[in-house]
């Protein structure tokens, strides 16, 4: 009987299995993938290398669509608003996810009860980049002059509530550094200010400072990741620098795949898999490191764990920060 049972519940398995294999195959209709970012940034970099490496995995086609807008909340509430019969998914940040819970009073969208969790995509670490002019080589020397001259270092950002905001009111909160805070409409900008001098500080996306440092007219102090990154080995983490109040500091946005609440568990299990097939391709994780991202798995139940933490985590420091978008 026992034995009977078995090949019945794996008869079960394998017939859940072909079903969600060959589900997609089923019309011609693709899967869509929302990046909640205009293209060309990291988040819209990982969608199209999922899509392209996930698509012969689950045999269908995989097309990206950018939906920009509120702190990547346009996007997700239109994923979160799509049919649960996985042909939408969403690159969920941890913005996304556990940060804009706690900046905006009205979303359009629950990342709790209107996301289930596919797999953990990578991490994005920043990196801690001052104006050449700015008298200071090391992560200490910073938090000494803003002492010394509190109230004079500024430092930009991408926006009130972006993570490069909140990574350095964390830092701030660790180290009792005086800084003040200009937020601009999006990194660029911010970037562009740091190079002319306007203002002297920067926790950056590694990518668009790295030719910078490179050239001379950033000067790197230290990244936010618990490890040095590949794309600047020379650079020590801010916990190496010794300074009081780093020795266990870390701060980096990540990005996940999820789909609409209801997506059926085998649809989920499948693309958890391909996902984690692709994340796992040493040439993918190869050239995620050149563009700063240090590729990551994690199975939708820890994921989920995770997404919690970290949402507590961001909401302590958002509440410090005073941060708010409504």
């Amino acid at each position: 009987m026992n034995r009977r049972k078995a090949i019945i519940r794996l008869a079960g398995s394998v017939a859940a299995a072909t079903a969600a294999a060959n589900v997609w195959a089923q019309g011609d209709k693709p899967i869509t993938l929302v990046v909640p970012y205009a293209p060309g940034g990291t988040t819209d970099l990982l969608g199209r290398i999922l899509a392209r490496e996930m698509a012969p995995l689950l045999r269908t086609t995989i097309v990206v669509e950018n939906k920009p807008g509120a702190g990547s909340g346009l996007g997700a509430t239109y994923a979160a608003r799509a049919p649960a019969d996985g042909r939408t998914l969403l690159v969920a940040t941890s913005t996304t996810l556990a940060i804009n819970p706690w900046l905006y009073k009205r979303l359009g969208y629950d990342p709790v009860k209107d996301f289930a969790p596919i797999g953990m995509i990578g991490s994005v670490p920043l990196v801690a980049v001052v104006n050449a002019s700015v008298p200071v080589g090391s992560i200490a020397e910073l938090i000494a002059l803003s002492k010394a001259e509190a109230g004079k270092l500024s430092y930009g950002s991408a926006g009130s509530g972006s993570p490069q905001h909140l990574a350095v009111e964390m830092f701030k909160s660790a180290t009792g550094a005086d800084l003040t805070h200009v937020p601009y409409r999006g990194s660029a900008l911010a970037m562009t200010d740091l190079l002319g001098g306007q203002i002297q500080l920067m926790f950056s996306d590694i990518p668009p400072a790295l030719a910078h440092v490179r050239g001379g007219r950033l000067r790197a102090l230290g990244v936010t990741s618990p490890k040095r990154q590949i794309a600047m080995p020379e650079v020590p983490t801010i916990a190496e620098s010794g300074a009081a109040g780093t020795r266990d500091f870390q701060a980096v946005a990540w990005q996940s795949l999820v789909a609409p609440t209801g997506t059926p568990p085998e649809l989920i299990a499948r693309l958890a898999a391909a996902l984690e097939r692709v994340m796992k391709q040493p040439q993918v994780q190869e050239r995620l490191a050149a563009e700063g991202v240090e590729a990551a798995t994690l199975p939708p139940q820890q994921l989920a764990a995770y997404v919690k933490s970290e949402t507590t985590r961001w909401g302590a420091v958002v509440k410090a920060s005073g941060a708010t978008m409504d």
